[in-house]
């Protein structure tokens, strides 16, 4: 996850500082505009009492300042579930995708990932374990690769397992392996599951390798992802790696709410 940047912060504060101190003086200046326009000096006065109070009670610019945080996830979570909604199909339910747990879960779990992510492959024995020890979690397999060629690579090559019936095979092969992930190993790799590794070579250059790999990009952009892995936990969007228990609180929330 990643945070603003100290000085960005600084200067938010400011603008709010600022802003309220404008409003303030604007609504004290409000009652005498039938007397005329303040002047300079007893705008200055009033900015000044206005200050010295803000000062003596911090506070109240903290509150400001969370409510605005608050007001701005709340817009970030309507935002993210109107695109869930928008593209529930593609999400959930593209053949395409493979699908593994309990195909008739009643918590569906859609993973975005990279199989050169460092947090990717921390994150899949986690989601392994969640799965494996709840039977009524459907989980749903994106293949987004995003970190240079090599990525992308691995990523047809899984794909291409499908039409073999070894994607799962590769995909822990891939998730699980210790070597850099360049072709030459992502091929020596799949000949260990039992892949044909000539076939897959074609398949993976396929015009629908390439299609689901396209679709899969349109869709992060349309969720707004910003990195590997994201997930879907119901209609809940998630960005970034979970620890066990707090996957396990999200699905069971997500149940609640069914």
């Amino acid at each position: 996850m990643s945070y603003p940047a100290r000085s960005g912060l600084s200067r938010r504060i400011r603008a709010l500082c600022c802003g309220m101190l404008g409003a303030v003086a604007l609504s004290f200046a409000q009652p005498a505009a039938a007397a005329g326009p303040a002047s300079p000096a007893d705008k200055a006065a009033m900015e000044q009492v206005i200050r010295d109070y803000l000062l003596e009670n911090p506070e109240i610019i903290m509150e400001a300042i969370a409510k605005l945080r608050e007001k701005k996830q709340l817009a970030e979570q309507q935002a993210d579930r109107q695109a869930v909604v928008s593209n529930t199909d593609v999400i959930y339910r593209d053949p395409t995708s493979p699908v593994g747990g309990n195909p008739a879960g009643d918590v569906t779990i859609v993973e975005f990932f990279d199989y050169r992510c460092g947090v990717c492959r921390r994150v899949h024995p986690i989601v392994k374990e969640l799965v494996d020890g709840d039977k009524n979690i459907r989980r749903v397999y994106k293949e987004w690769p995003i970190l240079g060629p090599d990525s992308v690579i691995a990523a047809r090559a899984a794909i291409a397992a499908q039409k073999q019936g070894k994607y799962f095979e590769l995909h822990t092969a891939l998730m699980q392996s210790r070597t850099s992930l360049e072709e030459p190993s992502i091929l020596r790799i799949a000949a260990t599951v039992g892949l044909d590794v000539d076939r897959l070579r074609k398949d993976m250059g396929s015009a629908e390798t390439n299609a689901i790999l396209q679709r899969n990009y349109e869709l992060a952009e349309k969720l707004k992802l910003n990195g590997t892995p994201s997930f879907l936990i119901g209609d809940r969007l998630i960005r970034g790696g979970q620890d066990l228990e707090s996957m396990r609180a999200i699905v069971a929330q997500i149940r609640e709410k069914k």
